[in-house]
C-alpha cells in the first residue's frame, strides 16, 4: 500500500489561459478512502488523471510514499483506475479482460494469471461470467468486471473516476456498498471522484470538495457537513441544500440581532455565538440553516411568520417550501401537513445556524472560533 501526497498541484491548458487545477495540496493516508466531489468542471477528474499519470501537471509534485512520481510514466505507476465507461475490450472474454493488465505489467505465468483472475472473480461474484464477452453483460456486471480487473493487479493505489454514473439508482447503491466492502477488505489506498455529494459523503473516510479548480475543504463527512468552511461547501453538501438568507448584524446594546432587509427575520443571538458575531468584521452576512434544522412552532421569540408555498411529501418527511427567502425549505416530520397557503411560524436553534461573510463567503463563526483558539504571539 502507499500514501499519496499532492503538493501545490496545478494544471493549466491553452498556454495558461485556463487553470483547471489551482495549487491543490492533499495528503491521503495509507489505506484511506478519500472521495473527491464538486460540480462539473471543478477539476476533480483532471486531478485524478494527474495522479494516474495520464496528464502532466504544469507545476507541483505527486508522491506515492517516499517516491516522487510526478514525471513517472503512467505504465510505471502502481495504480489501477476504474472508469465511468467500463473501458472493456469488446472482443475479449471477461477472463481475458481481467488478465490483460497482469499480462502487460507482471512476469506471472499464464497459469498464475488465470488463478489470480479466478480468485478475484469469486470475490466479485462473477466467476460464472469468465467466458462471456462484454456485450453479453448487464451494466452492473460490466462494472464488476472493471473493478475485478483493477483488483487483480493488487495495486498500491486505486483510482475511481465516477464509476457508477451509468448505473440505475438501485444498482448504484448496491455497487457503492460493494466498493466499500472491497476497499475495507483489501486495505488499498483509494481516491474516488464523483459529482454525487451523497455518494461522496457515504463512501469516504474523508471528503475533499473542489470548486473552480481550488480545494475548498477536506475533512470527515460529518465534519464537513456540520462545520462547512464557506458558503459554497455549506450549499453543495447536503440534500435538500442549505437555506441562505442575506442578513445584517444589528448590535442593540447587549443584544445582537440578525435581521433581513424586509424585517421578516429578526433573530436575537445569545451567549458565546452572540459574542463571536459581535467581534466579527463587517455587518453584512449570509445566514445558512439546513432544512432539517427548521422547525414548525407556535408564535414566539425568534420565530418567523411565513406562508407555505408547496408541500412535498417524500414518505418519512415533508418538504415545506416557504416564502421566507429564495427556495427556502423546511424538512419536517410527515405528520406535519399544512396546506398550501397556510400561514405558519418556524424557528431554528442558534447552535444550528451558519454565518458566512457576505463578500468572501468564509464561515464567520469558524473564523472567529479559530481566532479565539489561537493565542496572539
Amino acid at each position: 500500500m502507499a500514501t499519496v501526497t499532492l503538493d501545490n498541484l496545478r494544471k493549466e491548458f491553452d498556454n495558461g489561459r485556463i487553470v483547471a487545477v489551482d495549487d491543490i495540496s492533499l495528503d491521503v493516508a495509507d489505506g484511506e478512502f478519500v472521495t473527491v466531489v464538486g460540480p462539473s468542471g471543478c477539476g476533480k477528474s483532471t486531478t485524478l488523471r494527474m495522479i494516474a499519470g495520464l496528464e502532466s501537471p504544469t507545476s507541483g509534485s505527486i508522491h506515492f510514499g517516499d517516491e516522487d512520481v510526478t514525471d513517472v510514466h503512467a505504465r510505471k505507476r502502481d495504480v489501477a483506475m476504474v472508469f465511468q465507461n467500463y473501458a472493456l475490450y469488446p472482443h475479449k472474454t471477461v477472463e481475458q479482460n481481467m488478465a490483460f493488465g497482469l499480462r502487460m505489467s507482471t512476469d506471472l505465468s499464464k497459469e498464475e494469471r488465470r488463478e489470480r483472475v479466478r480468485e478475484t472473480a469469486e470475490m466479485m461474484g462473477i466467476e460464472n461470467l469468465l467466458d462471456d464477452r462484454p456485450d453479453e453483460l448487464s451494466g452492473g456486471q460490466k462494472q464488476r468486471v472493471a473493478l475485478g480487473r483493477a483488483i487483480v493487479r493488487e495495486p498500491d493505489v486505486f483510482l475511481f473516476d465516477e464509476p457508477l454514473s451509468n448505473l440505475d439508482a438501485k444498482l448504484r447503491t448496491t455497487m457503492r456498498t460493494e466498493i466499500q466492502r472491497l476497499q475495507n477488505e483489501l486495505g488499498i489506498t483509494a481516491i474516488y471522484v464523483t459529482h454525487d455529494q451523497e455518494e461522496a459523503m457515504t463512501m469516504g473516510d474523508r471528503i475533499a470538495i473542489l470548486n473552480g479548480g481550488e480545494l475548498q475543504q477536506v475533512g470527515a463527512p460529518k465534519e464537513v457537513y456540520n462545520d462547512p468552511t464557506n458558503a459554497f461547501v455549506g450549499g453543495f453538501v447536503g440534500s435538500p441544500s442549505m437555506n441562505f438568507l442575506d442578513v445584517s448584524v444589528d448590535r442593540r446594546g447587549d443584544d445582537v440581532h440578525l435581521v433581513t432587509d424586509d424585517g421578516t427575520v429578526d433573530y436575537v443571538l445569545s451567549g458565546d455565538i452572540a459574542a463571536r458575531v459581535r467581534d466579527a468584521d463587517g455587518t453584512e452576512f449570509n445566514l445558512g440553516i439546513r432544512p432539517e434544522d427548521v422547525g414548525v412552532v407556535e408564535s414566539g421569540r425568534n420565530t418567523v411568520r411565513t406562508t407555505v408555498g408547496v408541500v412535498e411529501p417524500i414518505g418519512s418527511d415533508n418538504y415545506l417550501h416557504l416564502d421566507i427567502g429564495p427556495d427556502f425549505i423546511a424538512r419536517v416530520d410527515s405528520d406535519i401537513e399544512p396546506d398550501t397557503g397556510d400561514v405558519i411560524h418556524v424557528t431554528f436553534d442558534q447552535s444550528d445556524l451558519h454565518l458566512f461573510d457576505g463578500d468572501t463567503g468564509e464561515s464567520v463563526l469558524k473564523r472567529t472560533r479559530e481566532r479565539t483558539a489561537s493565542p496572539t504571539p
